[in-house]
């Protein structure tokens, strides 16, 4: 009884992810909508490279609280760092090279061919839209729209992770630090698994100190998140219609100071820790990670606590929206809190759940 239900829940969804007129896609409100390659055609798409993942650390149990970081867990995040702790891992995500995307000077480009949203809350270019110029241009290089389209998914493992549409549970996750009031305000954060940005937007204009925004493709980066994050810099400096060339120039400036607290990366999760950390002599880790809906499926689930282990300062904390489960996926938050348990370096709490809808939750994590 219980397969037959889930079969049917599963179809369902597929059947809603039909392209409509002008190359756009109609996609469902969540990530169930799934994978639709088989694992033999995954496996032909990811690359032979074999890439390592650290050991699991067995740490003692410690209350967290405000005390200092036990030696286990400054142990663990030694060897987070250390090649002579790595060893292969049976599920991997198909490697893709990370890279840094440059802030373009011009931003009146960025935002060329972009229909921006004003509606209550953070503007936001139009995605349809994006989507429909790319699949005219037919834009060489990723050519994720038109993979997505011709697939009738919008989740391609190891090709396309779903950047060009914003996810449910990243609203969820906005209200929260909205209601909870968290405090952004001199803080290093990284939105992990951008796709829009509008989560690291939100730190943005919070008074972070540094934002970094990273998506595993670099179409979204250049198309979505780049033309998001100089939307709502730029907006706010309209005001007053003024002509005057110098004021005008020194808008700009501001706008180009402001936005100099923000880099961009696309790449592999793996991929990008070894850019990042290896960008600075010092790198100072982040005291805030945000990330929504990307923990739908369970392979990924080594790279993105490993992700957590090297990059999160040891006082920082993760805040992370997902679905209960997805369907078709295979993925959820209590199959991801299971993974975390077993490794015992982090704690996990539950801040909110909604259920509204499909069932959704919101987690805090930090180290044991």
């Amino acid at each position: 009884m219980t397969f037959q239900f889930n079969f049917t829940i599963e179809n369902n969804l597929e059947n809603e992810l039909t392209p409509v007129g002008h190359g756009v896609l109609a996609l469902d409100s969540s990530k169930e909508s799934s994978v639709s390659e088989s694992k033999k055609d995954r496996d032909k798409k990811c690359s032979t490279e074999q890439f390592d993942l650290p050991q699991d650390h067995v740490l003692e149990h410690k209350p967290v609280g405000n005390a200092a970081p036990s030696q286990d867990t400054e142990n663990s995040l030694s060897a987070a760092n250390s090649s002579s702790n790595l060893e292969p891992c049976e599920k991997h995500p198909c490697m893709r090279v990370a890279k840094e995307h440059a802030v373009p000077e011009d931003f009146k480009k960025v935002l060329e061919n972009k229909v921006i949203e004003r509606l209550p809350g953070l503007p936001h270019v139009n995605v349809s839209v994006v989507k429909t110029v790319l699949l005219r241009e037919n834009c060489p290089g990723e050519n994720i729209v038109s993979q997505s389209c011709s697939s009738h998914s919008d989740l391609i493992t190891g090709v396309y992770e779903g950047g060009l549409k914003i996810w449910e549970c990243t609203f969820d996750l906005l209200a929260y630090c909205k209601k909870a009031q968290v405090k952004f305000a001199g803080k290093k954060v990284l939105d992990l698994g951008c796709g829009a940005g509008l989560l690291g937007i939100s730190a943005f204009k919070g008074g972070a100190k540094e934002i970094h925004f990273q998506d595993y493709n670099s179409m979204v980066i250049d198309e979505v998140t780049l033309p998001n994050v100089v939307a709502n810099s730029t907006l706010e400096e309209e005001g007053n219609d003024v002509s005057e060339p110098d004021v005008k120039r020194c808008r700009k400036s501001k706008v180009a100071q402001e936005l100099c607290k923000c880099r961009f990366f696309s790449g592999e999760w793996s991929e990008f820790c070894k850019l990042v950390l290896s960008s600075e002599e010092f790198f100072e880790k982040y005291d805030l990670i945000l990330t929504s809906e990307t923990i739908y499926n369970p392979d990924y689930y080594g790279s993105l606590h490993q992700t957590f282990l090297r990059l999160l300062d040891k006082n920082g904390r993760v805040l992370l929206a997902s679905k209960a489960h997805y369907f078709g996926v295979g993925g959820g938050i209590h199959l991801f809190q299971k993974f975390v348990e077993e490794r015992n370096v982090f704690e996990t709490r539950t801040l909110e759940i909604i259920e509204e809808g499909l069932k959704r939750h919101l987690i805090e994590m930090t180290f044991k």
